[in-house]
């Protein structure tokens, strides 16, 4: 069984040396996996090391413990918290009872007592954890999961089998309420290589299951059920914007249940629509963003607008055959390799198929056909496939083998990728450079976060994280903070003002956390790197 993970978390650092030596942590079950002096460095720590425990002091600079816990308990729920101190008021007791920590202790602090403590926090983890492991009991709660009359219907509007002259008939019959406006369609995928040993992938996909059905991805206007060894989440927005909203929700969900669960879970999301009996689309749109998790890396959520902003409802239907259809699903995938083995696999079919050349001719016009659909669905100029030759069908019917028609097909297929890649590029490139912009234009701002800059640009945290580390090599954090600090030491060196006004100027609305800052930057305060520049002149 893996050791429960803790975070320390006090302004003294001596404190917490003392606290680790005291106690065996493997011999009771946990592992002290970091340590913080604040409770927004804290904070910044717990999205990355995603801790079972967090145990705290209350007074510390910049945040105190119990607004820590606060933050925890409202991102975190499942964290659990022990909050310790000097100070024993009982006003402070009062708050921590009422943040429903696990237990608040005085300093100094007890081996004893805090092993004691451990102890029990232990048995509650373990017991939330067999509780989700527990094979009967996901059997019983798959039991008493929706009904299947419902599960049924929906699945249904899936795969287009309900008329929409019947639709408001099975609508009230299944007393199910999808009064919008606006919809989307979520699609919950879990790796079956990500199942603990012991547990097999489909009642792993029950665990995640159970997971999502107590998380805030599914509210009481949303529709939850199993399709095609998935699930699916029907979420109703009341206005477009929401959708980007939703899909940091899913975003956190993925990394929660890759904790709760040890599951790699990856959320593919669809464009959002404005009818019922256009579910379909998006849902197509979902399983079309899904199949990004190789790009974009499993365990994420992908909405198919931020990644591929065109309609996607006319590329999902560009002809009946798989072996053509994973051509274009390569193209776009970007992997050279298993774009040569797509088109490998279409011309063997088209080898294996006995036709004669009535049939052969239709083939190849219709595999034009499907091409030029591709290249207008995707707002790429059709003169791609007629550079050299006018007469492209002309041309693939006078070729003289199957090997010609072959190297054709695959080295327009990856002129047609690199067009995409191109575009792709273009516009991440283009919403990182607008980002930079703002913050260069509003760094000083105090509010700034890259909360306010998504709303501003109108795309999803979880996608605007992972675009502008992958295009910048740095996080938002880091890239604001590098800004703030730059232009700190400029206004050091140039400008004799005080501290505050320089922090002001730079962002920072507490002097102490911007001196705080600058020396964990610099290494020296900022008065002390003032003197230094005035000395080296």
């Amino acid at each position: 069984m893996s050791l429960y993970s803790v975070l320390m978390v006090d302004d003294e650092e001596e404190v917490i040396r003392i606290i680790r030596k005291k106690i065996n942590w493997e011999e009771i079950g946990f592992q002290v996996c970091g340590y913080a002096r604040n409770g927004i460095e804290a904070l910044e720590m717990v999205e990355e090391l995603q801790p079972d425990v967090i145990m705290t002091d209350i007074k510390m600079p910049y945040m105190d413990g119990l607004e820590l816990a606060a933050r925890i308990k409202e991102q975190y729920p499942g964290t659990r918290i022990i909050i310790f101190s000097g100070f024993d008021e009982f006003d402070y007791v009062k708050q921590a009872i009422g943040l429903e920590v696990e237990q608040y202790l005085l300093k100094p602090l007890d081996s004893v007592e805090i092993r004691q403590v451990f102890e029990k926090v232990k048995i509650s983890l373990d017991a939330d954890r067999n509780l989700k492991n527990n094979i009967a009991h996901l059997e019983r709660y798959y039991e008493k999961s929706l009904p299947l009359l419902r599960e049924g219907f929906l699945a249904s509007l899936l795969d287009d089998a309900v008329p929409d002259h019947k639709l408001k008939g099975y609508l009230d019959e299944y007393r199910i309420s999808l009064d919008g406006p606006f919809f989307a369609v979520a699609i919950i995928h879990t790796s079956s290589r990500s199942a603990p040993e012991g547990m097999s992938a489909s009642l792993l996909r029950l665990s995640v299951r159970q997971l999502v059905d107590q998380s805030s991805i599914s509210s009481e206007r949303d529709y939850i059920f199993n399709y095609r060894n998935n699930i699916v989440a029907v979420t109703q927005l009341e206005k477009k914007e929401e959708i980007a909203r939703y899909t940091d929700l899913c975003d956190r969900f993925c990394k929660s249940a890759k904790r709760s669960c040890q599951a790699i879970v990856t959320i593919g999301i669809g464009q959002v629509v404005d009818q019922v009996h256009d579910l379909i689309l998006s849902y197509k749109g979902a399983r079309e963003a899904l199949s990004y998790r190789t790009l974009y890396g499993a365990g994420n959520a992908i909405n198919i607008v931020e990644i591929d902003p065109r309609d996607t409802r006319a590329v999902v239907d560009i002809q009946d055959s798989n072996d053509l259809h994973d051509i274009f699903k390569q193209i776009k995938m970007g992997n050279t390799d298993s774009l040569e083995k797509a088109v490998n696999r279409f011309v063997l079919s088209l080898k294996s198929s006995n036709i004669n050349m009535q049939g052969f001719s239709l083939i190849l016009m219709e595999l034009l056909t499907g091409f030029y659909r591709f290249l207008i669905n995707n707002e790429i100029d059709t003169g791609i496939l007629s550079e050299e030759h006018e007469d492209v069908y002309t041309e693939l019917l006078q070729m003289d083998s199957m090997e010609d028609i072959q190297n054709w097909l695959f080295h327009t297929s990856m002129k047609i990728q690199r067009c995409i890649q191109e575009q792709r590029s273009s516009k991440t490139g283009s919403f990182v450079r607008e980002a930079q912009n703002y913050v260069l234009e509003n760094y000083s701002n105090p509010e700034l976060s890259i909360d306010l800059i998504c709303s501003e640009l109108g795309v999803s945290s979880a996608y605007f994280s992972t675009v502008f580390k992958r295009e910048t090599g740095k996080t938002f954090i880091n890239y604001l903070t590098e800004i703030r600090m730059k232009e700190a030491e400029r206004l050091l060196v140039e400008q004799d003002e005080k501290k505050y006004i320089i922090a002001e100027k730079v962002g920072y609305s507490d002097p102490s956390y911007f001196s705080y800052v600058f020396k964990k930057w610099f290494g020296v305060s900022p008065m002390k790197y003032k003197q230094g520049s005035r000395n080296s002149l």
